[in-house]
């Protein structure tokens, strides 16, 4: 394992793994960023291992209906077991585990059924449930966040950006385009039958 406590935020900000909607990474050489509108990321860390991860979701829980079978990570219900599951495999114990979570903004007042909303207060729920305590949060508010977390340390860094144009085309655009590559449908597999 690197030793990053040398390092200032701008230097976690340089190495890091970025992730975008959907996406989960458990890292031991260098810390994870993303970048939040109305998404939420939940960063989980067992400190007598000293391992961590991070995942970024859309998303509270899957939908049913046509899209049910999709594989849906960008939704918390799914992200977050996916994350739990990835630590307990690397050797984590669910009772050691503690959370920081950010996200939720609510940056385009268009955003239907304040979908930031619903993904903080998903959050809080499924930890509570799970017995996971969360330590540290930064919900809601009109802000796109950057986020960066130290899987070695368990440290993680919120930076609330001004809603710009700028800002809110990056975040939006990211999340529409995960939501849409779900929401297509799969080219059938051409299946070819081998003769012999």
């Amino acid at each position: 394992m690197s030793d990053l406590t040398h390092l200032t935020g701008k230097d976690f900000e340089r190495i890091a793994r970025n992730i975008n909607p959907g996406g989960w990474a458990i890292e031991t050489e260098r810390p994870i960023s993303t970048l939040l509108g109305s998404c939420v990321a939940v960063c989980l860390f067992d400190a007598r291992l000293k391992i961590g991860g991070m995942n970024h979701f859309l998303l509270p829980s899957r939908a049913s209906g046509a899209n049910a079978d999709t594989d849906v990570i960008l939704n918390g219900d799914f992200a977050m077991e996916v994350l739990v599951n990835a630590l307990l495999n690397k050797g984590a114990s669910k009772a050691r585990l503690v959370a920081k979570a950010f996200g939720g903004g609510t940056i385009v007042s268009s955003i239907r059924m304040a979908i930031g909303e619903r993904n903080s207060e998903f959050a809080r729920e499924w930890l509570e449930r799970e017995g996971i305590p969360l330590v540290a949060s930064d919900f809601s508010g009109p802000w796109s966040r950057k986020v960066i977390f130290v899987p070695q340390t368990g440290d993680a860094f919120c930076r609330r950006m001004p809603t710009t144009q700028a800002t809110v085309t990056e975040v939006v655009k990211a999340e529409q385009e995960y939501e849409q590559s779900l929401i297509l449908p799969k080219k059938p597999v051409e299946k070819k039958i081998e003769l012999f």
